[in-house]
């Protein structure tokens, strides 16, 4: 079974790294996968604050835009689904 782990583990264990122990020895403490662990890492280097941010602990902009974009989808599966019905419809009244 996969491991979940918070925001907050992960940030420390890239703060373990970054304070100047190697990735293979924090990775033993913590019983983790070094690629694992190495991927943390790289993903702060990259994104440092919002590296870790997931549904659980969205912003309230990401959010927002995360449901913002699940009812566009919505919206437009319901515009698709109208289509076909009116052309089923415009064929019937021939």
């Amino acid at each position: 079974m996969r491991k979940s782990h918070d925001k907050n583990f992960k940030l420390q264990a890239v703060q373990m790294v970054k304070d100047g122990k190697r990735i293979a020895e924090v990775a033993r403490e913590l019983d983790l996968a070094e690629q694992t662990l190495h991927n943390w890492v790289k993903k702060y280097d990259q994104h440092k604050a919002s590296a870790f941010v997931d549904s659980r602990n969205l912003s309230s902009e990401d959010k927002a835009e995360r449901d913002d974009q699940k009812r566009i989808r919505d919206l437009e599966e319901e515009n698709a689904i109208l289509k076909k019905a009116m052309g089923i419809f415009a064929k019937d009244q021939k």
